[in-house]
């Protein structure tokens, strides 16, 4: 499955609502920080890419940039993890509820 710039960025918008980081100052102290097997992922730009395999599922970090807040801020979760056609998932992976709503993160 091809992923084209218009898909992604509604999955981006997704994936970082997941994370509480879709509004400005809330963007600058939630990383999006995502593990899978033991690394750590962040957002990436890479606008076309093509979705391979489920690897597995990964896990969004919780998030709390608002400690003063009575909110609690957003748990830990879990997403699935898939392989970008043509890259090491070491270096690269998707990840998202389904195949087609999956973003890039790269290992950081």
């Amino acid at each position: 499955m091809t992923i084209t710039r218009g898909t992604l960025l509604v999955a981006a918008a997704v994936l970082l609502a997941a994370t509480g980081c879709a509004d400005g100052e809330a963007a600058a102290s939630c990383s999006g920080l995502v593990t899978y097997d033991s690394r750590g992922y962040l957002p990436t730009e890479k606008s076309v890419f093509t979705v391979g395999e489920r690897l597995g599922n990964a896990t969004i970090a919780e998030c709390d940039d608002t400690p003063s807040d009575s909110g609690d801020g957003i748990p830990e979760s879990r997403t699935g993890a898939y392989r970008i056609v043509g890259v090491d998932p070491a270096v690269s992976i998707a990840v998202g509820d389904s195949a087609a709503e999956a973003a890039p993160m790269t290992a950081g």
